[in-house]
């Protein structure tokens, strides 16, 4: 498999991984009944995805020149954080022009 593919694979991983656990943590806590059920399903998936990721890197299944923290998950933060900067700064321009006309 190509070093893209593994990329992908991987930010996708830890990506789906965060947001089921902080969408687990969110509804466990502000649920009640059977939602927070489904939150704790969510939390256990986030970690169990996460801890995937990093049972992978420890097998040598990740090739050996794409370390977990430099190639993946740094600039997928660092993407991550410039896109929602981006879409945010891009919907306060939206709205800042809908409300001056």
């Amino acid at each position: 498999m190509g070093d893209d593919i593994w990329i992908f694979l991987l930010v996708l991983m830890l990506i789906m991984g965060l947001g089921l656990f902080l969408a687990g943590i969110f509804t466990v806590y502000f649920g009640s009944g059977k939602s927070r059920g489904i939150g704790a399903g969510l939390l256990i998936g986030g970690i169990v995805l996460g801890l995937l990721v990093f049972f992978m890197d420890y097998q040598n299944i990740i090739p050996e020149h794409l370390w977990l923290w430099d190639s993946i998950i740094y600039p997928g933060l660092i993407f991550l954080g410039a896109a929602l900067l981006g879409g945010l700064a891009a919907i306060g321009m939206f709205l800042l022009a809908i409300m001056k006309s």
